[in-house]
């Protein structure tokens, strides 16, 4: 595989999955920390309060980065750690933190790319209303503000929002995520459009401190497959579509809704103000593409859509996913390792919204990892997972699709949310008794990859 010589090769990582040391330096409680706290919500009870030790390890962190070769490194900054109750006077600790960090990348020869909000919303704020409150997107352009102020000289990359289908839907509809509520679709969607909203403010904060930053933001998106061929479950493909990839891509791209959504989950429209929609698509200098697995669809029966519309299934009515796929490969998520939809998915990004650059933001697999005792872990499913879906990016760059960089999921093994430390994606083994890090199979294996395109 040859990819262009200015490509990003990096891996990603979030605040609340590996910083740890939740009542440090002025940090203030988030959404995360209340919701893990609460009897039967995560996994074990488990809790990010010390996850992977980043937070007194980045230095060492820094280093295994540069052993893999790495020369991007996608963080996310943690708003209670900066602003702790969501508005006000900044934690000056806290914004030391990531300033000592990006120093630690610069000299190591990698490239900072910073996520504003990956989901561990101040707890303050969410007492206020959250995202359900205008008041919350504000909110996150001023922290903007204060972050670009402190980073602004040194950091180029910047992503706004990470998933928001994420901290709408599953926070609010399956109840999956924080703040764990379940079947409020209208807050769903009220949410997604503060959401939003918050991408599209936070872009002028960021450029009146960093003229030359590259903004985007980071969307988990899925192909959808039609499991057969009635006009029934083509309908449902849409709906699956409109749902899981043009609920957040059309309002970013397009300055709209997708026609048919809000009807697909039987809910109001948000509250649109005026401008909105033109702050929403503010245009970017690129798109963060998170893929994962594909879906397939078919229409629903009739015992299945009459449960959907009772609320107990978390899809708009109508829709049936296909679990039971043939001869698939399937990972410790239950995922399906489909690379060819990552192909898929950029080249018909490139065709429908004409993005001027696309960047692989995360795309990793859990597996059952084993740690040796001594030295290695040997993972050769995810070298397997990491070479297919390299494959996947290069063709798609072949046929004249724009990405720019590839960052895999995730760094570190770390708290993988309601899923606790039962779900290890990472490139570096952590054993969490003692923070031993050891380098897998696989990020030997990518070190090597890297290696050989610096060479060609």
């Amino acid at each position: 595989m040859t990819f262009p010589r200015d490509f990003l090769w990096g891996a990603a990582t979030s605040a609340y999955q590996i910083e740890g040391a939740t009542h440090e330096d002025g940090r203030g409680p988030s959404v995360w920390d209340a919701f893990a706290a609460e009897p039967g919500r995560t996994y074990l009870g488990q809790s990010g309060e010390v996850a992977a030790d980043h937070y007194h390890r980045a230095e060492q962190d820094v280093a295994l980065m540069a052993e893999l070769g790495l020369n991007a490194y996608r963080f996310s900054i943690a708003w209670p750690r900066i602003v702790p109750e969501g508005s006000g006077r900044p934690n000056q600790a806290g914004l030391d933190f990531y300033s000592r960090l990006v120093d630690h990348l610069l000299a190591a020869g990698i490239t900072p790319v910073a996520t504003l909000y990956h989901w561990d919303l101040p707890l303050a704020l969410y007492q206020q209303g959250g995202w359900r409150n205008r008041a919350t997107a504000l909110a996150l352009a001023d922290y903007a503000e204060v972050i670009a102020a402190r980073l602004g000289d040194r950091v180029r990359w910047w992503v706004t929002q990470n998933e928001p289908w994420c901290s709408a839907y599953l926070g609010y509809g399956a109840g999956e995520h924080a703040p764990g509520i379940v079947g409020d679709m209208q807050a769903a969607v009220d949410v997604a459009h503060h959401l939003l909203l918050s991408h599209g403010l936070a872009i002028p904060r960021i450029r009146a401190h960093a003229p030359e930053a590259r903004i985007g933001a980071a969307l988990n998106l899925f192909p959808i497959f039609a499991g057969d061929q009635r006009p029934e479950t083509l309908r449902a493909v849409q709906r699956a579509d409109r749902f899981h990839n043009r609920w957040f891509l059309d309002p970013l791209c397009r300055g709209e809704y997708p026609a048919g959504l809000f009807d697909d989950l039987g809910v109001a429209p948000p509250p649109i103000q005026d401008g909105d929609m033109a702050i929403i698509s503010t245009p970017d200098d690129f798109l963060g593409v998170n893929y994962y697995n594909r879906w397939v669809v078919r229409a629903a029966r009739p015992a299945a859509a009459a449960s959907a519309r009772r609320g107990d299934e978390r899809v708009p009515d109508g829709i049936d996913y296909i679990a039971d796929l043939p001869q698939s490969d399937i990972t410790a998520m239950g995922w399906e390792v489909y690379p060819h939809g990552l192909d898929m998915m950029l080249e018909e990004l490139n065709r429908a919204y004409h993005v001027p650059a696309l960047l692989i933001t995360e795309n990793g697999a859990a597996f059952h990892d084993e740690w040796n005792g001594v030295g290695r872990v040997a993972d050769q499913r995810r070298v397997r997972y990491l070479r297919d879906h390299l494959g996947a990016v290069e063709r798609a760059i072949g046929h004249g699709v724009p990405v720019v960089g590839y960052f895999a999921w995730s760094l570190l093994d770390n708290y993988e949310w309601a899923m606790g430390y039962g779900k290890r994606f990472g490139l570096i083994y952590v054993d969490f008794e003692t923070q031993r890090r050891i380098i897998k199979d696989s990020g030997r294996w990518y070190a090597g990859f890297i290696a050989g395109q610096r060479a060609m």
